[in-house]
């Protein structure tokens, strides 16, 4: 449906020029000019498994970092890999930030009017 169609449906179902209206607004039908300030969800942890292979090592070896020097790698690898992963998927993937978008509402009010 395109947007003016859309517009004509929701203006016959909230007319009475037809009837009872099908449908009453509890608030107007308009867009506000700003967005909820919702913080992104966090991702899931990275190099659990590794972490843990690393400090049951630690806790056989008295604490001793040149006995687990190869866990310790290993972690610092899939650090390393977590992080050049989370900075490609860094963008927000075409979506705005609610900061971003209430500027941007600011800026380019919506109209005022009821469709």
């Amino acid at each position: 449906m395109s947007g003016s169609a859309i517009q004509d449906k929701v203006a016959r179902l909230l007319s009475k020029q037809y009837g009872k209206p099908a449908m009453k607004a509890a608030k107007p039908l308009a867009l506000k000019n700003e967005v909820a300030n919702r913080k992104l969800k966090k991702g899931e942890a990275t190099c659990v498994t590794e972490m843990s292979l690393l400090m049951a090592c630690w806790k056989q070896n008295d604490f001793n970092n040149a006995l687990c020097s190869k866990e310790v790698s290993t972690f610092y690898t899939c650090v390393e890999k977590a992080q050049i992963k989370a900075k490609g998927q860094q963008g927000t993937q075409g979506r705005l930030l609610p900061k971003e978008a209430n500027t941007l509402l600011k800026r380019f009010p919506n109209l005022a009017s009821e469709i």
